[in-house]
């Protein structure tokens, strides 16, 4: 072949390189997280990365908007947000987040869950089945659950409140009978500030039609995926509400009503 011939192959010989290489640079045994649960806490809700972003370190995990604007689930790929008025749609890449989880999902351990329990009796079981606590671990379930109950929190306007606050406002939507997935972490209890310690989930529909944070669920027969992480990215906000704001104080009594909502009935 002639040289000029070469040349002219060259930009195409190394588009199908990159092509074929575009998994190359996955990292599936780490975590990437936007901010911390403490700069949620108190009310730092400019989102700061892209999903744009976000997609480049995870095809899996949970977190929410710009302004607290709803819910976010990443499921497959695909990136959805669940808003307070009880629609669920796909995000823009150009849509920006205060603060996420992801990870490309590839679980290590497949388990059938079968016989009645409630979300508390379900993160009971879990911690009886994990092996260590001292890992982060991505877990997914799937299955038609009898029962579902998600909230979503509407958009905030500043100067913001804190988030035990801003969850005070919050949508419940309860389904039942419904199929669809349950997608979330375990965080270990020496990451408490970084994120939720224990267990923080959102649910997502098949027909991605429904969805939010996870309140409380009813769940007969399903299967569960479990992912360990042994790394923690973390990108944190550049911007003076980070670099100003309130935090590593023990937001214990916060964190339990913005999690579980102002009224557990």
């Amino acid at each position: 072949m002639k040289p000029s011939r070469l040349i002219a192959l060259f930009p195409l010989l190394i588009l199908v390189l990159l092509a074929g290489c575009s998994h190359c640079g996955r990292r599936t045994d780490t975590l990437y997280q936007a901010s911390t649960i403490d700069a949620l806490l108190v009310g730092i809700y400019d989102g700061t990365t892209t999903f744009a972003e976000l997609k480049r370190h995870g095809n899996f995990g949970i977190g929410t908007f710009d302004s607290l604007d709803g819910e976010m689930i990443a499921i497959d790929g695909t990136f959805y947000q669940a808003k307070a008025d009880g629609t669920v749609f796909p995000v823009d890449d150009s849509a920006k987040t205060p603060f996420a989880v992801v990870k490309f999902f590839s679980p290590g351990t497949k388990l059938p869950l079968s016989g009645s329990r409630d979300l508390n009796s379900l993160m009971m079981e879990l911690d009886t089945m994990l092996p260590t606590h001292n890992y982060f671990y991505a877990i997914r379930i799937e299955g038609t659950f009898p029962a579902i109950k998600v909230r979503s929190v509407p958009a905030q306007q500043k100067p913001y409140p804190g988030l035990a606050e801003a969850a005070s406002k919050q949508s419940v939507f309860q389904f039942s009978t419904i199929t669809g997935t349950i997608v979330g972490f375990r965080t270990p209890n020496f990451a408490r500030g970084v994120n939720l310690p224990g267990y923080h989930f959102h649910f997502i529909s098949a027909d991605r039609k429904v969805g939010g944070h996870l309140l409380d669920c009813r769940i007969d027969d399903a299967d569960l995926y479990l992912d360990r992480a042994l790394e923690l990215h973390i990108a944190l906000p550049e911007n003076a509400e980070f670099a100003q704001g309130n935090l590593g104080q023990d937001h214990g009594q916060d964190l339990e009503k913005a999690e579980r909502g102002p009224s557990r009935d």
